[in-house]
């Protein structure tokens, strides 16, 4: 009996040890806890059934929009290259949440280690951001497209697609790459829980104990510099583009001009909204929204416009419906 006793004790200081450990070891080490969507854990199953019908329906319709555009020889053309490399960001946006997400509301997956969790927050940051430059391309596009239509083969080259591309590519890196040694250098002593489905910058920072106030600010700059700039320009084209088609004089080419607009304004709202709804409620919102409400909507402006964008072009673009037809037929004559 005296033996078992002091199998017991032994067995509760080590337990105890060991959350101890988990607690107050070097986050680095321990990894990460994801917890999901606080305050609404008894509703990860069912949240997770919209969650994943948006994604799947994301997966197909992006899948297909890329398929069409490059088996589609009259879809090579300026605009549709960027709504293809919007719907490949898209993708793997959601891609880069939505696995994890899912996993931890229908398995209690989540843990994730410390490398995984950087790796995870540089792709979602970094996709972000080169989701809403090619937002912006795409915006120059139409601007060339209505303002200089005469000049835009001359204007938007190959050459200068591809410099375009590469460009997107190569700002969200420089502006991304900088957060992982920021949050690298901080020392982490405290619990190394994160109240959220998804790894993000300051999330992640918020678990040091060491000064956080340059990645606050850094996180600031890379924002108002990458995607508050994007909006900024977006805003100044479609200014022009506007007046552009206000004074058109015939009906039919207004028409035409402010249904491909139209599409691509649907597109910049759908993904723009969220996101600001989301940060300004995070930072300005304080305790008038409960913290559950900026996780779904941090949730939600990953995987919503991912699952509409496709539908929106499919539906309001012409061309884009005929070539997805004329591949279907083309894949149905295969297989006969």
């Amino acid at each position: 009996m005296i033996q078992v006793r002091a199998l017991q004790k032994i067995m509760a200081f080590l337990s105890a040890g060991s959350m101890t450990t988990v607690n107050n070891s070097d986050t680095r080490t321990a990894g990460c806890l994801l917890t999901g969507i606080p305050g609404l854990e008894h509703l990860h199953i069912w949240l997770s059934i919209p969650f994943c019908t948006m994604y799947i329906a994301a997966l197909g319709g992006n899948g297909i929009l890329i398929c069409t555009i490059i088996s589609q020889p009259g879809l090579h053309e300026p605009m549709y290259i960027f709504l293809s490399m919007l719907a490949s960001a898209d993708v793997l946006l959601s891609t880069s949440t939505m696995p994890k997400t899912l996993a931890n509301f229908w398995l209690g997956s989540s843990h994730i280690s410390f490398d995984g969790c950087l790796t995870q927050m540089f792709f979602i940051h970094f996709l972000f951001v080169a989701d809403s430059a090619i937002l912006l391309a795409m915006a120059f596009d139409r601007y060339v497209a209505i303002c200089s239509p005469l000049r835009y083969a001359t204007i938007l080259t190959r050459t200068v697609i591809g410099k375009i591309i590469t460009a997107t590519l190569t700002r969200s890196f420089i502006i991304m790459f900088p957060s992982i040694f920021l949050l690298k250098r901080l020392h982490y002593c405290r619990v190394n829980i994160i109240a959220h489905t998804f790894c993000e910058h300051m999330g992640i920072a918020h678990l040091s104990c060491s000064d956080i106030s340059i990645n606050v600010w850094y996180g600031l700059a890379a924002a108002l510099l990458s995607t508050g700039l994007d909006i900024i320009l977006i805003a100044v084209s479609y200014i022009h583009i506007l007046r552009a088609v206000f004074h058109l004089s015939s009906r039919e080419a207004r028409s035409k001009a402010l249904s491909t607009c139209g599409s691509h304004i649907c597109v910049i709202l759908l993904f723009y909204i969220p996101a600001l709804f989301s940060v300004f409620a995070y930072r300005f919102g304080g305790k008038r929204f409960p913290r559950y409400v900026h996780i779904l909507l941090a949730n939600l402006y990953v995987v919503i416009p991912p699952t509409l964008n496709p539908i929106i072009y499919g539906v309001r673009t012409k061309q884009i419906l005929e070539g997805a037809r004329h591949m279907f037929s083309n894949l149905a004559k295969e297989f006969k």
